[in-house]
């Protein structure tokens, strides 16, 4: 398929460049200061490498990595490719031109959402590590595609291994606090707690009404929150251990 005109790949890590015609430029910003994580969600790679090339469906990414740790690149890093869409992050909402985006073959949660296996996981962590080094990303700029979109969203999601790129010092983690029972927060209820929870979701950049109601763009952004960063249990419900865990994370930036 020649989608478009070839280009010398960004990383010496691409075994191989198979262009796509969907980037731009990118608006207002030279170097990208974010790196975002998705999965592909499609039953094959064939499939999700022909979807991010093709002209009609107007998506892409910089770069996808194969199960068996191929990596390709798609875009040249220095375009604005198509991958984050509608999207949100500590008031920003172009983060197409504020990012690089990976996609990691993986079918999701449609289609049975298998783990990652070993080998591509340490082709993303050495490719995530290639580029937060060159381009001096810094580690609460490494996120999910569902922390910047929690509305639509669910990739990588709650099996990605995040400690493991933390351990290789890419990406901002906190130790997960156990569950316990205690009290929790759910969809439907409303008080001074509760904001001061959306208040520090906001502060660490998640797009979130600060009203003191626990709507359900709140209990989306905690689902994403959780996804990331609390993976235990995924259920939007805001008990001891994810309030925690935020905690943690806010004053450990």
């Amino acid at each position: 398929m020649d989608a478009a005109p070839t280009f010398p790949a960004d990383s010496p890590l691409a075994a191989e460049v198979l262009a796509s015609p969907n980037h731009g430029e990118r608006v207002g910003i030279l170097v990208p200061d974010m790196l975002i994580l998705h999965y592909t969600g499609m039953p094959s790679a064939e499939e999700a490498v022909a979807w991010l090339r093709s002209p009609e469906k107007a998506v892409s990414s910089h770069y996808v990595v194969h199960e068996d740790g191929r990596i390709v690149q798609l875009v040249p890093e220095a375009r604005r490719a198509w991958h984050a869409g509608t999207s949100s992050w500590a008031g920003a909402t172009d983060i197409n031109s504020l990012s690089i985006g990976i996609e990691i073959v993986n079918p999701g949660h449609d289609f049975g959402y298998p783990p990652f296996p070993a080998r591509q996981i340490e082709a993303v962590t050495a490719l995530a590590k290639d580029i937060v080094t060159r381009l001096a990303i810094g580690p609460d700029r490494v996120l999910a595609h569902s922390d910047v979109a929690p509305l639509r969203k669910q990739d990588p999601g709650e099996k990605f291994p995040w400690e493991i790129l933390h351990r290789a010092g890419i990406g901002h983690l906190a130790d997960e606090e156990p569950i316990t029972d205690g009290r929790y927060f759910m969809r439907g209820e409303s008080g001074q707690p509760i904001e001061a929870m959306q208040a520090m979701l906001g502060f660490y950049g998640y797009k979130v009404p600060i009203t003191g109601t626990f709507c359900e763009t709140t209990e989306a952004v905690v689902r994403a929150f959780q996804r990331h960063f609390r993976r235990q249990r995924v259920d939007g419900v805001a008990d001891v251990s994810t309030l925690a865990t935020l905690y943690a994370l806010c004053t450990s930036r």
